[in-house]
């Protein structure tokens, strides 16, 4: 039998755990077993794996690239073991299907939420789980297993030998300000104008940020005169509002806050673009909700829902 049909759950909880704490007192004493069997154990692991799986220094353990490894693959399937265990109790409970999406600021307002609708729409019963962060940590939760799809800008996504991703469109980024700004009352703004106000910025490495600062370099201009660097979406319309400060926000974002009178579109080009996608495991045999999912959220990028607040309203 090869080694790894010998491992258990409780042994990919070990591997986990004496990653997350680097000692063996610590994780046999969650284990509720003894040291010097946890020890005993994890040198007959070394030796089916052929590798070191931990280096032994004067703090405790820490894992070496071929442990580290193995890490990931044991929290990966610790965590679709858990859904499989949440999807069972959602369908005796008629719930079914469960799903996990993680979305990006730049997605949350409208498109994600179209494509819940639509997904329920096909899926009456069904459970979805959203959770919002930047795009970094949302990839790492996905091949974690602990999300289905994630959703965001894709300007900078790397390409992953174990994720699928598709772009579901393109949109220009827009210049933002409070309902009555004095700029709304000028057309044809130029960067002199922008210049004259303080700005809320998405923090350095967020992809809207970056094209807003190649759209600068390649204007030849300094950076802006940034007061607030923040990713909190909420923060920052609340900011916005009460204050002068201008920002820049992806286009279907400007477009859902311009609808509802909670922000202004400028009148200023700003020449740069950002790209929203998904990305989701590329596993043999994927979940036909996982399927559905994907569906839903093309429709979305589609044909976005229409509410009946969202009236055009002229930009000054």
């Amino acid at each position: 039998m090869h080694w790894t049909r010998r491992l258990r759950p409780r042994h990919l909880q070990l591997l986990v755990n004496l990653a997350e704490t680097g000692s063996l007192s610590d994780t046999a004493r969650q284990a509720f077993t003894t040291q010097p069997g946890l020890s005993k154990w994890l040198k007959e692991l070394e030796e089916d794996a052929g590798a070191v799986l931990f280096e032994r220094h004067a703090r405790g353990l820490r894992p070496t690239p071929e442990g580290a490894l193995l890490v990931g693959h044991a929290r990966r399937i610790l965590s679709e073991m858990e859904r499989a265990q949440s999807n069972l109790e959602a369908l005796r409970e008629g719930n079914t299907p469960n799903v996990a999406i993680g979305t990006s600021p730049a997605s949350a307002p409208s498109l994600v939420p179209d494509a819940i609708l639509y997904f329920l729409k096909r899926h009456p019963k069904a459970q979805v789980s959203l959770q919002e962060n930047t795009m970094n940590v949302l990839l790492e939760r996905l091949e974690l297993g602990q999300l289905d799809v994630v959703v965001g800008r894709v300007d900078n996504y790397q390409p992953s030998a174990s994720l699928n991703s598709e772009m579901l469109f393109r949109e220009p980024m827009q210049v933002v300000a409070r309902p009555g700004h004095p700029l709304l009352q000028r057309k044809a703004l130029t960067w002199p104008d922008l210049y004259q106000y303080d700005w809320l910025l998405w923090p350095p490495g967020t992809p809207i940020r970056t094209r807003l600062d190649t759209a600068l370099s390649n204007a030849g201009l300094k950076p802006l005169p940034c007061r607030v660097e923040s990713s909190s979406l909420m923060a920052n319309l609340w900011l916005m509002q009460n204050s002068d400060m201008l920002s820049v926000a992806s286009g279907r974002v400007a477009e859902h806050f311009h609808g509802r009178g909670l922000l202004r579109r400028l009148d200023f080009e700003l020449e740069a673009e950002g790209s929203i996608g998904m990305c989701w495991r590329d596993e043999e045999h994927p979940d036909n909700a996982v399927l559905d999912l994907l569906d839903s959220l093309r429709e979305a990028a589609r044909s976005p829902i229409r509410r009946p607040d969202e009236v055009p309203t002229p930009s000054s």
